[in-house]
Order: structure tokens, then C-alpha cells, then sequence
């Protein structure tokens, strides 16, 4: 083209910029401060939560509504303000400045509490309405109880944003379906009971001894189908993505395609998204997820159900730190819904709701848990004593027969405490912890290399034991990998997997193979694993943790249940004093009377959850400082403050740990049952006080700490 046709194209081009300028709505300001707009008519004011987990910050702050957002600005949507503006920042009547922060419109009012100048919303992000009063008044309550900030807990509650997703419509929701066969729930003693109330409406609440086999993400199911039955929705909370993929496809299979959700990681942020906009629209009533889903907005809650409360991954790592069970209770509490805690095993707290009167037992009978329940047998210290084999090699000769019998009909589950390559040795004749002459540090001999000290890294060349005299050393945990690679050389023509934190197995095929995992790693076989060996016990039981017995049984638990029962001739063989109560608790398959034995010495000793208790960390003058200005209710009792173990530099480090290198003290407060409300309060005042002052606070509070020593 010729530079003269392109300067007659010129004025034609021109023409149609400013006929397209003149057509396009006016560019609103940014940033925005709507200087000299109208405000609504009506209701010009808006009370907005910001997102600021500040606790001197947890509260409503009203902001002016401009005229252009008044039909947008609608109670539960995202909203952007302007947070942090001084007094001095004003014109026109109107304060100006500060930071852009995001937010959610909670309500519309007609004047406001503050008599001074508003800011102006700066915009509103989504007409969406995410944030429901009734999740709102859950997420409030929730914030109370864990001395947190409500502007934390909607980080937790409501996902992220995305715009796909809302563009979206979400399907049309389904009739109720039919009332469910009872299944295995024929099983129990209750069973019909439980799901013929929930399919008329009722409001049951039970705690579930589940039978050991693969039927309880059915059984599940069929609950849940009994509550949307009569119209209400339901809610199912399982501690990881295995676990509610099995309770997906169980739902799928009972309910049919398109009457629940799934909310997992897993998903993706904009999938995840778009099922729980579908829920919060109404479109589904049932929901399965993880830790998250706790807060899923379900509409018309008629049951709430959590899988395994005593599984670390019911914990929220973030503040302020709620534990799934506690929040269902809470929306069991509020929506008068039915309430469902199951497990294979069972915890403190779940005794304590039947002891209570809370909820109703849901067990099955004796002659039931013997029919399903394998044979398990130990082996203590002194079987180990007198057996030469297990001196020299991995296992005792009881295991190796049990392996050896039950490779010829289907694979072996070997359970081992965690993975490493002798990560703390003992002596191998008394089994006395091997530690540093100098710190008393625990020995280690990484990768076969020489002993040194795992605190202070000096070597130990010349070591023995201090009670025996003995100069041999025997790892006292045995990871997954070098547990395997000894069966390998052990049984060389059969199958060895293994199962653990870097690659977990959902499922195994059942044919013979030996399948080593870690707790909580195990995958589900085809048809049930003919055996299982439960390795290292003393280690898991020697824990310094108040939660020590119960975490353990709950691992064995949930190992043993995967095996075929008694009558088709599975056996779990378990490496610890059988003396102990956890393992007789294991051999009787009696996790509930395990339970109510703990909880009674929790309540002579004044521990939780008899008692309320929270734990406050962080520099040695901080504590104490902290613990000197807050007032803390006339009841309670204050535990330390104590030193905390100092996290080496580049070390593992846990959720709530000290920086590196630091040294921490924590301080236990316990209060009586009655008082947690008020220590909550005492605790959330004094930190929002110290906040205020600026400066920042390195003191951390966690309410109902799942780890206490």
C-alpha cells in the first residue's frame, strides 16, 4: 500500500476511534476514590470485614456506598476498600488514601456507628454473593473459640476467586432421591436406627465404631443418601484425597452422577471453585472433602460426618489453627443437624462425647467384630530376648513364619514407624537409647558412615552402652527403604513396594507381594492383605506425647483392618509388649473401652479435653511478659513456662516450631471444664493489646494444642 492510501485511510480511522471512545463507558479513576460521587439513596452505607487477621484489627468497619455500585454492593460479595487512611486525610467529607485491601460486604445500613468521615468501597471485585450469614456467624464462632481473627478464618472458609468459574452457571439441582438400602449397616446395632431417623428428618448424633473391611466410605454413602432423602444436605469431612476418593466413587455408586461435590486440593483452584460455588448456589446438597470443606455451605445441613478425627491432617496448620471435628460440633450445634464421628479406632475426645450423653454409641456386637476382625498376635521383649533370629535380622521368627504363610494366598502388609536409613540407634543387647557422652544428644550413623552426635555433631567412636557394657548398636527405627531391601534379600522371588511419604499407593493387586509402608501410607489390596506385621512398636509407643497410646492403636488399628479376618485366615503380627494397654487393646480389637480408660486418667490428671488448654510460645521475656499482663480467668492454671527443643538451621521443621537456632519456652494454660470461653477471650484481648502498641508480637497462642508432651 502507497503512502498516500494510507493518509486517506487516516481521517476514516480517526472517526472510528472516536465513535468507539464515545460509545465505551467513562474509565472509572484508579485507584478509586469516588471524589464528589453520589452515594445510594438507600442504605449508603456498608459494614465490610477486611482481610486483616490482626486481632486489634477483628472487627467491622463501615465504608460509604457509591451510587454506580449500589445494586452491585450487595450483602456477601468481595469488595476492595481503602484501609489505613488518617483523620487528616479528608476532602470534601470524604476520607481519602491509604492501602487497597480486599474484603467482603457483610451488610447494608442506613447510617453508621462512626461519626466521622467514611471512605468510600473502592469497588466491588464480584457480584457473587460468597459470603452467607450462616457461614458468616460460623466463621465468627469459630474465630471465639481459637482466640483467632475472623478475617483468618474466611481465609480458610471461603476459596479463592475465579472468574471462570463464576461466569459459569451450575447445574440445576436434583430431586431428592429414594431412601437407601441399609447395606452393612445391618451390622450394627443401631445401624437402621441411625439411617431411618436421618432418612424421616431426625437429628441423630453418634459416635461410629467402624468394622474393619473396605465397607465404610459405603456405609458412609448410604447416610448421607438417607439425609438428602428428606430434603436436607449433608457433609462428609475424611483426613485426605485416598480417603475421599473412596467415599467419591461410593457416593457415585449409590446416589447416581450430579447430587455431590467434591472438594479436595486436588481438584485445581478453579474446578475446586466451581464446586463449591455449585454448593453455595444450592445446586448440590452433599459435599465430601478434606480439611477445607469443614466450612462448605451447605444449605440446609442435616448431617455432618468426619472420618478419622484422630488423623494430625484434621488439624489446620493456619491461623488460627481449628481442628475439623470442632468445627463440625460447632455446626452441629448451631444448624441442630445430625452429627456422625467415625473410625476404625477411636479418640479421647469421641469417649468423651459419649460419656457425656452427647452422642449414642453406634458399635456393632462381639460376635460381629470376631467374624470380620483378623487373628493378631505379639511378640514383647522377652519373646524377642530368646529369639536369635530377630537379634541378626529384622524379624522375628513368629513374623517370618506369618510372612511366609500368608505370601502363598496374598500380599503382606509390613508397617514400619517412618522412613530413613537408621536414623537413632540403640544398644542391641538392652535396647538403651545410644546417646552423646558430651550433650546427651541422640547418636546417629547416616548412610552407614561413622557414629555422631545429632545435636552437637561430635563423633563417638569409642561408644558403649552405659548400662550393659555392650559395643553393638542396633538401629532403633528402620525406615520403609531399608526394611525393604532386607525382605527383598529375604523372600528374592516375591514382589517388594513400598509406600511412604514420597510416593504413596492407593491400591495393590492381590497377589502375593510384600508392601511396606509407613503409617497412614498403607494402600487398600484387592480382596485384603493376607497379613500384616506392625514393626517397631516401642517406638511409637515410647513417644514423649500425651497422645502417644492412642496414636498408636489408631495406626494399628487402621493397618489391621485391611486385613482379611480371622475366618479366612488373616493375622497381624505386632512388635510390642503385649502387657502394654494399647496392645491389649489391639488384641481384643477394643478401641472404644481403650478410650474411655484414657479418658478417665485425662480426668483425674486435669488433662484435656476433660479441661480446656492453651499454649503460648515464644521468647523467654516475651512469655513471661505476656503471661504477667493478660487476665487470665481467676481458674486458671499456668503450666511452665519451659524451654523448647532448638530447631537446628536448615533442619525439619514442624507447623508452629521456632525460628532456627532460637531458643522458645512455652507455657501451658489450663482452665476447668466451663472456663475455655473465657480463656479464649483472656488470651485473644491481651495479644490484640500488645499489637496495638506496634512492633509486632512474637508470642504465639494455639488453643486445644494436638501436641502437648
Amino acid at each position: 500500500m502507497s503512502s498516500e492510501n494510507e493518509k486517506s485511510d487516516e481521517p476514516e480511522q480517526l472517526a472510528l476511534i472516536r465513535e468507539t471512545v464515545r460509545k465505551a463507558k467513562v474509565p472509572r479513576a484508579k485507584p478509586r476514590t469516588w471524589r464528589g460521587a453520589a452515594l445510594a439513596k438507600e442504605l449508603p452505607v456498608a459494614r465490610v470485614v477486611v482481610n486483616k487477621g490482626a486481632l486489634h484489627l477483628d472487627q467491622f468497619f463501615d465504608y460509604a456506598v457509591p451510587e454506580e455500585l449500589d445494586e452491585a454492593a450487595r450483602p456477601g460479595v468481595r469488595v476492595r476498600v481503602r484501609f489505613g487512611a488518617g483523620a487528616h486525610q479528608v476532602k470534601n467529607g470524604r476520607r481519602e488514601g491509604g492501602r487497597l485491601i480486599d474484603g467482603f460486604l457483610v451488610e447494608r445500613r442506613a447510617s453508621s456507628d462512626y461519626s466521622g468521615p467514611l471512605a468510600a468501597l473502592a469497588d466491588v471485585v464480584s457480584p457473587e454473593p460468597v459470603l452467607g450469614p450462616e457461614l458468616l456467624g460460623l466463621a465468627r464462632a469459630v474465630a471465639d473459640r481459637y482466640a483467632g481473627s475472623l478475617a483468618d478464618v474466611l481465609q480458610l472458609a471461603v476459596p479463592p476467586r475465579s472468574a471462570r468459574a463464576e461466569e459459569r452457571p451450575s447445574p440445576a439441582p436434583l430431586p431428592p432421591p429414594r431412601a437407601p438400602e441399609p447395606g452393612s449397616w445391618t451390622r450394627y446395632e443401631r445401624g437402621l436406627a441411625f439411617l431411618d431417623s436421618l432418612a424421616r428428618g431426625g437429628a441423630p448424633r453418634a459416635v461410629w465404631n467402624a468394622l474393619p473391611g473396605p465397607y465404610w466410605a459405603q456405609e458412609i454413602a448410604r447416610a448421607v443418601a438417607a439425609t438428602l432423602t428428606s430434603g436436607r444436605g449433608a457433609l462428609v469431612v475424611v483426613p485426605d484425597g485416598r480417603a475421599a476418593g473412596r467415599v467419591d466413587a461410593a457416593l457415585t455408586e449409590v446416589l447416581g452422577e450430579g447430587r455431590h461435590a467434591l472438594l479436595t486440593a486436588e481438584a485445581g483452584p478453579e474446578k475446586r471453585y466451581a464446586q463449591w460455588l455449585a454448593v453455595r448456589r444450592g445446586a448440590v446438597r452433599a459435599v465430601v472433602g478434606t480439611r477445607a470443606a469443614m466450612f462448605a455451605p451447605v444449605r440446609d445441613l442435616g448431617l455432618a460426618v468426619i472420618w478419622d478425627d484422630g488423623d494430625g491432617s484434621h488439624s489446620e496448620p493456619h491461623a488460627p489453627q481449628p481442628h475439623a471435628r470442632e468445627v463440625l460440633l460447632l455446626r452441629a450445634a448451631h444448624d441442630r443437624c445430625a452429627f456422625l464421628l467415625g473410625s476404625t479406632s477411636c479418640t479421647v475426645e469421641a469417649a468423651q462425647l459419649v460419656e457425656s450423653g452427647w452422642a449414642q454409641p453406634l458399635v456393632a456386637g462381639r460376635d460381629q467384630v470376631r467374624a470380620v476382625a483378623p487373628l493378631v498376635r505379639t511378640v514383647g521383649d522377652t519373646d524377642l530376648a530368646r529369639d536369635e533370629a530377630a537379634r541378626a535380622a529384622r524379624l522375628p521368627t513368629l513374623a517370618w513364619q506369618v510372612v511366609r504363610e500368608g505370601l502363598k494366598t496374598g500380599p503382606v502388609l509390613v508397617q514400619v514407624p517412618r522412613r530413613g536409613y537408621v536414623p537413632r540407634l540403640a544398644c542391641e543387647r538392652c535396647r538403651t537409647p545410644a546417646r552423646c557422652r558430651h550433650c546427651a544428644g541422640p547418636l546417629e550413623a547416616p548412610e552407614q558412615q561413622e557414629l555422631r552426635c545429632g545435636w552437637c555433631g561430635l563423633g563417638a567412636p569409642d561408644w558403649h552402652c552405659v548400662e550393659c557394657g555392650s559395643t553393638r548398636l542396633r538401629a532403633q527405627v528402620v525406615g520403609a527403604r531399608r526394611t525393604a531391601e532386607e525382605l527383598g534379600r529375604a523372600f528374592p522371588a516375591v514382589p517388594v513396594r513400598t509406600s511412604g511419604r514420597d510416593h504413596v499407593l492407593d491400591s495393590v493387586p492381590g497377589r502375593p507381594a510384600l508392601v511396606v509402608s509407613t503409617p497412614g501410607a498403607e494402600p487398600v489390596a484387592e480382596g485384603g492383605y493376607a497379613a500384616a506385621l506392625l514393626l517397631d512398636g516401642w517406638a511409637m509407643l515410647g513417644r514423649p506425647d500425651l497422645r502417644a497410646g492412642e496414636e498408636a492403636l489408631r495406626r494399628w488399628i487402621d493397618a489391621a483392618a485391611l486385613v482379611r479376618g480371622q475366618a479366612e485366615g488373616g493375622t497381624v503380627v505386632v512388635v510390642a509388649e503385649p502387657t502394654l494397654r494399647p496392645v491389649q487393646a489391639l488384641v481384643r480389637w477394643d478401641p472404644a473401652g481403650h478410650a474411655r480408660r484414657e479418658l478417665a486418667e485425662r480426668a483425674e490428671l486435669g488433662f484435656p479435653p476433660v479441661s480446656r488448654m492453651a499454649a503460648v510460645t515464644g521468647p523467654t521475656e516475651a512469655v513471661e511478659g505476656f503471661l504477667a499482663a493478660a487476665g487470665l480467668p481467676a481458674d486458671a492454671e499456668v503450666l511452665g513456662p519451659v524451654p523448647l527443643p532448638v530447631v537446628r538451621p536448615g533442619g525439619p521443621r514442624r507447623p508452629g516450631d521456632p525460628p532456627p537456632g532460637e531458643q522458645w519456652d512455652r507455657a501451658l494454660v489450663r482452665v476447668p471444664p466451663g472456663s475455655g470461653a473465657a480463656l479464649a477471650t483472656s488470651l485473644k484481648q491481651a495479644r490484640a493489646g500488645r499489637l496495638a502498641k506496634g512492633g509486632g508480637d512474637p508470642v504465639r497462642i494455639r488453643v486445644d494444642p494436638p501436641d502437648i508432651g
